[in-house]
C-alpha cells in the first residue's frame, strides 16, 4: 500500500482519501480537494477599507432576467411592451409593476441599470458574473464568495463560510483556490444539509473515527502538502458539524408555517428562509438561484411568474432582515448574466442581451433610494456610467472590506485579484 501511494498522483492520492472517508466515516460532503493559491509575499497586503457589510446574500436570476421587465422599464417606448413602472418608496425611482412588494423597500436599495458585456451565451456569462474573469480551459476562477472567505476566513467556526442553494453545477465554486474555502452546495433547502448524518451507531463511528486517525497518521506524516493537510482539516470539519447544534440553522423545518408562507411555496422562496437562518448563524455568503428567466417564448407570462417568486421571496427576506436589525450590514444583490432583448420577437419572448442589463443592492450600507447608471429611451444601449461584472463583484467586495488590490497567484504562479480589473461602485454607499 505504501509503495503505491507514493507511486500514485495527488489526484490519485485525493481520491483514495475521499474513499476512505465515505467507507469508514459514512461522510459524503466534502468537496473533491481543488489547487492552492499563495499571497504575494508577507508585506503584500494592502489597507482594507473599512466593511459596511458583515454577510452577503447573493440572489442569482439564472437565464438572463429581462431589465426592461424588472429595473429599466421604459414607459412608452416601442420596445416596452405591456409592461408598466410603478413608483416605489424611494423618490423618483421607479419599477416594474410586476415587482410590487419590492417596490416598498426600494428606499433601502440601489439600482444599476448600466451593466454590459460581451458575453452572451449562459455559461460563460453565469461564470464571468460569479468569477469576474472570462471561461478558460485552462483555469477555474474563484467565485467572489471563495475570495470573501480567503481574506476573511468564518463568523462561525462550525459552520461553512459560504453555501450555494440551487444552481450548484455551474457555480465556479473555489476556483483554483483550496476547496476548503469553496461554498457547501444545496440542491432543495426543504432537504437542508444532506449526507451530513452517520449511517452507523454512534459507539461504530467514534471507533471508526479513530481508527482512520491512526491510519492517516502515517500518511500525513509522510506526504505533508498543503493540500493533504487541507483535506484533513475538511474532514475534521465536517466530524464537529456532524456534533454541532448549529446543524439546525439548516433545518427550515423549525420556522413556523405563517413564516415559511411568507417567503413562497417554492424553492426559491424556501431558499431565501434558509438564507436568513444561515446568515443568523454566522454563514457569511449565502447565494440562491432563480431559474427560468430564459425568455425566447412569452416573456409576457413567464417573466410576471419569475417575478412574483422573487417578489415574494425578496421583500420578506429584506422585512425579516430589517426586524432582526441586520439589514444595514446584510448586503443583498440581485444579478443575472445578462439581460433581453428590447426587440420583441416572432415568439413574444426576448432573446439574450448582454449588451445591457441590471443588477440591484439593497441595504449593507447602500444609499438607498438611487439609480447608477443609464440606457437609452429604448433600452439598447448604456449612455451613462457603464460598468461590467468586475464592477459589480468589486461592488461586493468592497462592501465586505476586502482587499481589492491584493494579489493571489494561482498554482501555475499566474496573479489574480478579487475583482480583475473591476472598480466599487462607491458612489452607491451612504
Amino acid at each position: 500500500m505504501k509503495t503505491l501511494l507514493n507511486q500514485s498522483d495527488e489526484l490519485s492520492r485525493r481520491r483514495f482519501l475521499s474513499g476512505a472517508a465515505s467507507t469508514f466515516l459514512g461522510v459524503g460532503m466534502l468537496p473533491a480537494l481543488g489547487g492552492r493559491a499563495f499571497a504575494a509575499g508577507e508585506n503584500a497586503s494592502p489597507l482594507r477599507q473599512i466593511a459596511t457589510a458583515k454577510r452577503v446574500i447573493y440572489l442569482y436570476m439564472s437565464g438572463g432576467m429581462s431589465h426592461l421587465d424588472t429595473f429599466d422599464v421604459k414607459p412608452g417606448a416601442e420596445t416596452q411592451g405591456p409592461t408598466k413602472a410603478i413608483p416605489t418608496s424611494a423618490d423618483g425611482v421607479r419599477i416594474s409593476e410586476y415587482l410590487p412588494k419590492l417596490a416598498r423597500h426600494m428606499h433601502h436599495g440601489a439600482i444599476v441599470n448600466s451593466l454590459s458585456s460581451k458575453t452572451g451565451a449562459h455559461d460563460q456569462g453565469n461564470y464571468l458574473m460569479h468569477t469576474s474573469y472570462e471561461m478558460r480551459g485552462t483555469i477555474k476562477h474563484p467565485a467572489i464568495g471563495a475570495w470573501m472567505q480567503k481574506f476573511l476566513g468564518r463568523d462561525n467556526a462550525t459552520l461553512p463560510a459560504s453555501v450555494v442553494i440551487g444552481g450548484g453545477s455551474r457555480h465556479p465554486g473555489a476556483g483554483f483556490f483550496e476547496s476548503g474555502v469553496g461554498p457547501v452546495m444545496i440542491g432543495d433547502p426543504n432537504s437542508g444539509l444532506q449526507n451530513v448524518k452517520s449511517r452507523m451507531k454512534q459507539d461504530d463511528f467514534q471507533y471508526r473515527l479513530g481508527l482512520t486517525e491512526k491510519l492517516s497518521t502515517n500518511f500525513r506524516e509522510r506526504y505533508g502538502k498543503k493540500d493533504v493537510r487541507a483535506y484533513t482539516s475538511m474532514y475534521e470539519d465536517a466530524v464537529k458539524l456532524m456534533e454541532s447544534p448549529d446543524l439546525a440553522a439548516f433545518d427550515i423545518s423549525k420556522e413556523s408555517e405563517e413564516a415559511r408562507k411568507a417567503y413562497g411555496d417554492d424553492r426559491f422562496g424556501q431558499g431565501c428562509l434558509l438564507a436568513r437562518r444561515l446568515v443568523e448563524s454566522g454563514v457569511r455568503f449565502v447565494e440562491v438561484t432563480l431559474g427560468g428567466w430564459d425568455t425566447h417564448q412569452a416573456n409576457f407570462v413567464r417573466v410576471p411568474e419569475r417575478c412574483d417568486i422573487l417578489d415574494r421571496g425578496i421583500s420578506t427576506l429584506a422585512s425579516d432582515l430589517e426586524k432582526r436589525g441586520m439589514l444595514h450590514d446584510t448586503l443583498i444583490v440581485v444579478a443575472s448574466e445578462f439581460g433581453r432583448t428590447p426587440i420583441i420577437n416572432q415568439n413574444v419572448g426576448r432573446d439574450h442581451y448582454p449588451k445591457a442589463f441590471s443588477a440591484l443592492f439593497l441595504g449593507g450600507g447602500i444609499k438607498g433610494g438611487s439609480i447608477y447608471g443609464k440606457t437609452d429611451e429604448t433600452g439598447e444601449n448604456v449612455v451613462e456610467n457603464g460598468v461590467g461584472p468586475a464592477e459589480i463583484n468589486a461592488t461586493i467586495g468592497y462592501a465586505l472590506g476586502l482587499p481589492l488590490n491584493q494579489v493571489l497567484y494561482s498554482p501555475s504562479k499566474r496573479p489574480f485579484t478579487v475583482a480583475h480589473d473591476g472598480r466599487p461602485l462607491t458612489e452607491l454607499f451612504g
